[in-house]
């Protein structure tokens, strides 16, 4: 089994998050627990250049970052010529209305910080195996 896992191309993830702890937990965590391969970005701006030469199947954003917030970079991901990777949005402030309107703006789910990094990972791998509808939380 390992044999063919070794032979399948992993998911790319982008972890895009100011605070270098948080993107340290989450490229351990996915890389480590879920087998992904994980990039990490500090910047909105950032994030949409390394993605031209890096395309990843999923970018798990910060809402709130000292450089740029994460609903604008939510935005131009959105309008991304296909396949636009799945946005999940981590975030401290998740009150319902403020889901709700991360999910209305686009985001495929919401990750509420703080997490567990194996949670993390198999809330990542359910975002990534099912459809198109969004979903809110771990």
């Amino acid at each position: 089994m390992n044999g063919d896992r070794s032979r399948m191309r992993r998911a790319r993830i982008l972890v895009v998050d100011d605070e270098p702890d948080i993107r340290t937990v989450c490229r351990l965590a996915l890389e480590t627990l879920g087998g992904f391969d994980v990039a990490t970005c500090s910047g909105g701006a950032e994030a949409l250049v390394y993605l031209e030469q890096w395309p990843a199947e999923l970018v798990l954003l910060d809402v709130m970052m000292s450089a740029g917030d994460g609903l604008s970079t939510l935005a131009t991901l959105k309008g991304m010529a296909a396949p636009a990777p799945r946005v999940v949005m981590l975030t401290a402030r998740a009150q319902a209305q403020e889901i709700e309107s991360y999910l209305a703006a686009g985001a495929d789910a919401v990750i509420e910080k703080p997490f567990d990094p194996r949670s993390l990972c198999k809330r990542i791998e359910e975002i990534l195996a099912r459809g198109g509808s969004p979903s809110s939380g771990l």
